[in-house]
């Protein structure tokens, strides 16, 4: 008998296992790609689900502030800020129009640069404002090609319950770069914000709805507000045609390089005003960490485009 088919047999024998040794590490390399691939699928789908939960958190505030728009609001008549200081009633002398309906919310948009890192990226947003202590969501977009990211920061103080705030921003809509918030530090920040922002709902600074006036300068004034307790009232200089030109207050922030949660200078520059439904309100704005002092280092440069009450 011939030894051909014996040699040819384990030749083939040989050659299989060869083949074996070869394939069985692809294999475990093909095996592990896959597991990659589902991990990171499953991450982006778990990112999705959580940036959704974020967005109809920001939509269930926005549509709450909302609500709070009064239908039939009173009118403004200059009679009403009779015996407040000199300087309070020169500003309500220039931002509000006698016969202006009284609306304490305001739907904005804007346009303009955020700095971050010293990095000045674009930035687009719109925002509903219900000072000075009901609530707040700026929703906004910011930067460029792969790096343009988008989120929103907002507060929430419903009736009878605790006030909310959170940070929430995301890369795409699947990497989270920033979600923090849910704490009263970061509230009494949030409310410090909201706060300062109250000079774009003019309304909200008049007596009648709680605003405490104090003349501290010719030209300046220190503001409280009565559902704002808790929190450092709000610092403002006008011109002296009554234009509002600054705003400031101390705000609980960790924005330091130690990370540390303290009272710090925050505010910045109203550059110029506009009429909006017969309100006069800043429509170009620059504001940031340190205001009036020599670390003041402005990060929101803001041009409102739309204002509507």
């Amino acid at each position: 008998m011939s030894s051909r088919p014996a040699f040819e047999s384990l030749a083939g024998n040989l050659a299989q296992r060869r083949s074996t040794r070869i394939a069985r590490p692809m294999t475990i390399l093909g095996i592990a790609v896959l597991i990659l691939v589902a991990l990171a699928v499953a991450s982006a789908a778990f990112g999705a689900w959580i940036h959704s939960r974020d967005a109809a958190q920001a939509r269930s505030v926005w549509n709450a502030l909302e609500g709070l728009r009064e239908t039939n609001p009173p009118v403004y008549d200059p009679a009403m800020v009779e015996g407040l200081p000199e300087v309070a009633r020169r500003y309500f002398a220039r931002a509000i129009t006698p016969g202006t309906a009284l609306h304490r919310t305001v739907r904005l948009e804007m346009a303009g640069s955020f700095m971050m890192d010293g990095n000045e990226m674009p930035m687009t947003a719109r925002q509903i404002l219900a000072p000075p202590a009901r609530g707040f969501v700026w929703q906004a977009e910011i930067g460029s090609g792969a790096m343009r990211f988008g989120g929103s920061d907002g507060y929430f103080a419903p009736d009878g319950g605790p006030a909310d705030s959170w940070t929430k921003f995301w890369l795409g809509g699947v990497v989270p770069l920033a979600r923090f918030g849910g704490n009263e530090d970061h509230a009494s920040a949030a409310l410090t914000r909201l706060m300062l922002e109250s000079v774009w709902v003019p309304a909200s600074l008049l007596p009648q709805f709680g605003a405490e006036w104090t003349q501290t300068g010719d030209d300046t004034a220190e503001i409280r507000f009565a559902r704002a307790r808790g929190i450092e009232p709000m610092q403002i200089k006008l011109d002296t045609a009554g234009n509002l030109v600054e705003i400031q207050a101390l705000r609980w922030t960790d924005a330091n390089p130690e990370k540390v949660w303290r009272l710090q200078p925050f505010g910045g520059r109203m550059i110029e005003s506009g009429f909006h439904e017969g309100f006069l309100i800043p429509t170009r704005v620059e504001l940031g960490n340190m205001y009036g002092t020599p670390e003041y280092a402005p990060f929101f440069f803001a041009t409102i485009t739309s204002a509507g009450f």
